[in-house]
C-alpha cells in the first residue's frame, strides 16, 4: 500500500521547480518507497509565479505568504527554496508547525542559523535534510567507499574546486546574492558549502583552515523589477557587491590530511567546473562534475608511474540502478535532487535519516563562518561546529 504525502514548495524560483520535478518523479525511479508525495500548495510572493507553478505541475492551491503552508493541516512536507536570509524564520517555522524540512543549502546565513534550523528539527522530531546534492552523484559515492575501504591508502590531501561564470558578467543585476544582510558571504555560502560539505562526506571533520577572499566585480546596477536566477540589468543605479566573489582556503583534517579548497562565481570561462582530487598513499580518485558518471581511479603497488583508469559507474554504484540499466548510460544534475528527494521521504517514512542531514548543514556553516574569520583576520583559525543535534 503507498500513503500520500502531502508536500508544499516555499519559494518557486529555479531551484523551487527543481524540487518540484523531483517529487513528481520519485514514483517513477522508486516505486516501492511506499510514499507518494502529492503537491498540496505553492508559496511564492512574486506575483503571478504561484499561479504559474500550479497550472503547469499541478498544485492543488496557491499562497504569497508562507505562513499559510505552516498552518496547512494538508501539508507533512515542505521544501524550502526561497532566499538565503529565509531560511532560518522559515525552517524553524515549519518544524515546530510539525512539518519535515527539505532545505536548501547554506541553511541561513551563518552558522547560528544553520544551528536554530537544526535544533528546530530535533526539537519537533521531525525529518530535516539539506541539499548537498553533488554527494549524492554515483561516482562520489564510489569514491567514499573506495577512500573508506584503504584501496588508496592513507589519505594525505585534497583539492576540492568551484569555479563558475555565473556571476561574471559585470550587467549581473545587484540582486539579494550580493548583499550582505540578505545574500551572507557570497560563493563562501554559495559554492564553497558544497565543498566543505564534499571534503568532509569523502575525508571526515574539518578541524581547522586559513583563507583568503576577494570581491572582483566591485558594482553591479540595481534590478528595476523582479529577479530570478541571475538576471541581467543595465543602465540602473550602481550599488556596492558587499560580500565575496571569490575564496581559496587551506584544510586540516582530524584525519591528519590536508586539504586546498577553492571557489569563484566570476571565472570567465568556467561552467560548473566543481570537482576534487583526493590522493592517498597508495592511490588517488580523481572527479569532475561535468563528467560526473565517470570516475578516475589510480591504485596498485606501483606508486611511481601509476597509471590512472577512468571508471564508468553502473548499477550498485549509489543510486545510479534507479535512473540506468547499465554503466556508462549519463545521469545529470536534475537526477542527483530525484535522489535527495528520494532520501528525504525514506527518512520520513522509515524514521531515521538518510542522505544530508540538517548535522551536515551546522559543519559547513561552520567552516564557511571559519573561512570568513580567517580571511578578516589573516589567520589560522579551528573550525568550530558546537554541539550538533
Amino acid at each position: 500500500m503507498v500513503d500520500a504525502l502531502g508536500v508544499a514548495v516555499v519559494g518557486f524560483g529555479w531551484m523551487g521547480r527543481v524540487h518540484t520535478q523531483a517529487y513528481t518523479r520519485v514514483p517513477h525511479h522508486y516505486p516501492r518507497l511506499g510514499l507518494r508525495p502529492e503537491l498540496v500548495t505553492v508559496a511564492e510572493e512574486a506575483p503571478g509565479r504561484a499561479e504559474e507553478a500550479a497550472a503547469q505541475f499541478g498544485f492543488a492551491s496557491t499562497t504569497r505568504d508562507w505562513r499559510e503552508v505552516a498552518a496547512d493541516p494538508r501539508v507533512q512536507a515542505v521544501s524550502i527554496t526561497a532566499p538565503n536570509f529565509l531560511h532560518r524564520e522559515i525552517g524553524v517555522a515549519m518544524a515546530e508547525a510539525g512539518k519535515h524540512i527539505w532545505i536548501e543549502k547554506p541553511v541561513g546565513l551563518s552558522v547560528a542559523d544553520a544551528r536554530a534550523v537544526a535544533d528546530a528539527v530535533t526539537g519537533a522530531g521531525v525529518r530535516g535534510a539539506v541539499g548537498f546534492n553533488y554527494r549524492n552523484a554515483p561516482a562520489v559515492e564510489t569514491a567514499r567507499s573506495l577512500i573508506a575501504s584503504g584501496d588508496i591508502g592513507t589519505v594525505t590531501h585534497v583539492r576540492v574546486r568551484l569555479f563558475s561564470d555565473y556571476a561574471a558578467h559585470p550587467e549581473g543585476a545587484l540582486s539579494w546574492r550580493y548583499e550582505r544582510e540578505r545574500g551572507g558571504s557570497g560563493v563562501l555560502g554559495d559554492l564553497a558549502s558544497h565543498g566543505a560539505d564534499l571534503a568532509r562526506h569523502l575525508l571526515g571533520d574539518i578541524t581547522s583552515l586559513t583563507a583568503d577572499t576577494a570581491i572582483f566585480v566591485p558594482e553591479r546596477a540595481r534590478p528595476t523589477g523582479v529577479t530570478a536566477g541571475h538576471s541581467r540589468a543595465s543602465g540602473g543605479e550602481l550599488g556596492p557587491v558587499e560580500n565575496e566573489d571569490y575564496v581559496n582556503c587551506l584544510l586540516r583534517f582530524a584525519s591528519g590530511a590536508r586539504g586546498v579548497l577553492e571557489a569563484c562565481r566570476v571565472s570567465v570561462g568556467e561552467q560548473n567546473n566543481y570537482g576534487f582530487e583526493v590522493h592517498g598513499t597508495k592511490g588517488a580518485v580523481f572527479w569532475d562534475f561535468r563528467r560526473m558518471n565517470e570516475l578516475g581511479v589510480s591504485r596498485g603497488g606501483h606508486y611511481q608511474d601509476q597509471p590512472v583508469s577512468t571508471v564508468y559507474v553502473g548499477p550498485g554504484d549509489g543510486e545510479f540502478g534507479a535512473f540506468q540499466p547499465g554503466a556508462a548510460n549519463a545521469m545529470g544534475y536534475d537526477d542527483l535532487k530525484v535522489v535527495e528527494a528520494y532520501r528525504f521521504l525514506r527518512s520520513i517514512a522509515e524514521g531515521t535519516s538518510h542522505g544530508a542531514t540538517l548535522t551536515d548543514a551546522v559543519h559547513s556553516a561552520a567552516v564557511v563562518d571559519a573561512m570568513a574569520r580567517s580571511a578578516e583576520s589573516r589567520t589560522w583559525v579551528d573550525v568550530h561546529p558546537g554541539e550538533c543535534p
